[in-house]
Parts: C-alpha cells; sequence; structure tokens
C-alpha cells in the first residue's frame, strides 16, 4: 500500500513540474520566414569587405538575393550558390537584412557586420574566447517563476500525502 501511495505523490510530482516548466519562446534570430525552399547565408557575422557565400535549395527558378549592403545576386536555376562581396562602407556592429526570392515566395535573414576590416595593417583583432555555459537562455534565473514553480510541485506532493493518507485513515486502522 505504501508504494501506491510513494507512486502517486511521485507521478504528481512529475506533472506538477512538467507543468510548470518554461516553454520555450519564439525568437527572431536568423530565418524568419517558412518557405518551400531552404536559403542560408555563411558567415552570418562578417566584417565589412568581406565575402559571403548564399545558398539556396529547392528553388525551382531562378533566385534573386539582394540586401543593402552588397550588390544584388541571382543564383540561376540549378545552381545552389553564389557569392558576394560586402560593401566597404558597411557600418561595424550594423545588421542588414538578406532576401532571397524565388518566384513568389521571399524568405529573409540577418547579416551582421563584424568590427574592423579584413586585411586592413591598422586594425589589430582583439582575442576572446567564447562566451559558454549560457546554455540558450536568454538571461538569468527569474526568482518569481522559480518560486511559482517550486509552490506548485509543493503543493501538489502535499495534495498527494494528504489524498493517500486520508484514504488509509477511512479503511480503519
Amino acid at each position: 500500500m505504501r508504494a501506491i501511495r510513494v507512486a502517486s505523490a511521485a507521478l504528481l510530482g512529475v506533472t506538477a513540474l512538467t507543468l510548470t516548466a518554461p516553454v520555450a519562446a519564439a525568437r527572431d534570430d536568423g530565418e524568419r520566414n517558412i518557405t518551400s525552399f531552404g536559403f542560408n547565408v555563411s558567415p552570418t557575422t562578417i566584417a565589412a569587405g568581406g565575402r559571403v557565400s548564399l545558398s539556396v535549395n529547392g528553388c525551382k527558378s531562378d533566385t534573386k538575393v539582394s540586401s543593402g549592403v552588397f550588390d544584388k545576386v541571382t543564383i540561376p536555376k540549378g545552381q545552389g550558390s553564389a557569392t558576394a562581396t560586402v560593401d566597404w562602407d558597411a557600418k561595424p556592429g550594423a545588421v542588414y537584412e538578406v532576401t532571397f526570392q524565388c518566384g513568389n515566395e521571399s524568405g529573409r535573414t540577418d547579416l551582421t557586420i563584424a568590427t574592423g576590416r579584413p586585411n586592413d595593417p591598422t586594425h589589430t583583432p582583439v582575442l576572446r574566447g567564447v562566451k559558454a555555459g549560457i546554455g540558450g537562455s536568454a538571461g538569468g534565473f527569474d526568482l518569481s517563476e522559480i518560486g511559482l514553480g517550486a509552490a506548485l510541485i509543493a503543493g501538489s506532493v502535499g495534495a498527494a500525502y494528504y489524498w493517500s493518507r486520508r484514504r488509509t485513515g477511512e479503511h480503519g486502522g
């Protein structure tokens, strides 16, 4: 009989934990449109004057690629990629929209301009390690959400314990 009570409490606790887990928020980080064709800009961050690779797959016609930071490029039907040279006057730190037009559909993604210029002898790069350990979270802990989750879990475990003790008391003991 004790195993049933423990299993019930554990099941309620897991259910409460599942229901209080934060839902992943949709973010606007890159590809912003759902299209019938795939598209990509690589790299997504580049210095002014650098070359980016523009790729597309699944487009049944010529793909026209445009942005405010490089000249228009056409990727012919049957070809998967082309390159573009970023303008030297692109503003460091700015984010430019790149549009892929395939027939009547269009998809958009972002291209970020890095600080510094390639092959610029006056620019000394600053080497830093990667920012790791945040695991994709957008910020720190939200104490109100943690508190609410803990209260719901504690409440469900307490309710399970109460109801399991109450039942055993009603059947004589």
